[in-house]
């Protein structure tokens, strides 16, 4: 299916590896022009490396930018052209108990987690509007809802930015803009690997089995039961970014595997 995105200039923040990346991935196989972002020149130029391999005849470019800092993110906001579409993926995240979790960190959290695609909305938007057609989406989490009681200052930021989300598509009214918020569940992501490996090792289990008893006995509520693969998260975003999703504004998007419940 073509999805209608030849041409389209892309900017997705944190697409050096996980979600981001395999969106970029999932962008250029659509033919459109994909800007990259990492946190590091190197982060970037290995991701570039890898996707110019894949794709030698697509346009990609990357720029570097680190979203806690007020003056790195204003850099890329100067450098960056006009975006058709903005992927606001960029997230951190620290598991520790509340009481452990210092003012520090949850104003790090914020300022990455909520604050980049605050900053990259407000500089983008114009355009899109302008232009009468654009596509802005938010990367929220089932921890929005879910609210892991050792990822709370996490959770809290990702339901911000439904809030965002929903706001800023109420500034699209009558106009060919959309802005949605998708919503993933668990996925194997490097830091997921990176989390299964470890936990299978302090337990004598395999991967598999760490895997498994993770939805056995700690995210119970997913109807999947597995791990999503990057792509899949991947491919729903691409679609909703495209001119065939354009009648889906202003909503939260569950690619959750079923994890957070109800009919809506």
């Amino acid at each position: 299916m073509d999805l209608g995105l030849k041409g389209k200039k892309v900017f997705i923040s944190g697409s050096t590896a996980g979600i981001g990346f395999a969106t970029a991935q999932s962008f250029l196989r659509e033919g459109a022009d994909v800007i990259i972002n990492g946190r590091s020149e190197g982060s970037v130029s290995k991701a570039l490396e890898k996707l110019t391999g894949e794709f030698p005849e697509a346009n990609i470019e990357g720029f570097s930018a680190d979203f806690a800092s007020q003056e790195s993110v204003n850099a890329l906001t100067a450098a960056l052209p006009d975006i058709d579409i903005l992927i606001n993926n960029v997230g951190i995240y620290s598991s520790q108990s509340f009481f452990e979790t210092s003012d520090e960190e949850w104003m790090k959290q914020y300022e990455v987690n909520v604050m980049s695609g605050v900053r990259l909305s407000r500089k983008l938007l114009p355009g899109m509007l302008e232009r009468n057609w654009g596509r802005i989406l938010f990367v929220s989490s089932e921890c929005a809802t879910l609210v892991p009681e050792d990822l709370i200052s996490y959770s809290t930021t990702k339901g911000a930015l439904l809030t965002v989300s929903r706001g800023l598509a109420q500034l699209t009214k009558g106009t060919g803009v959309t802005i949605n918020a998708v919503i993933p569940g668990s996925t194997m992501t490097e830091g997921a690997e990176a989390f299964l490996s470890d936990l299978a090792e302090k337990e004598n289990k395999t991967v598999q089995q760490a895997e498994s008893d993770f939805f056995s006995e700690i995210r119970t509520s997913s109807l999947l039961q597995r791990f999503a693969k990057v792509e899949e998260i991947a491919n729903s975003i691409v679609y909703f970014s495209s001119p065939l999703a354009s009648a889906t504004n202003g909503t939260a998007i569950k690619l959750d595997g079923g994890s957070m419940g109800g009919i809506l």
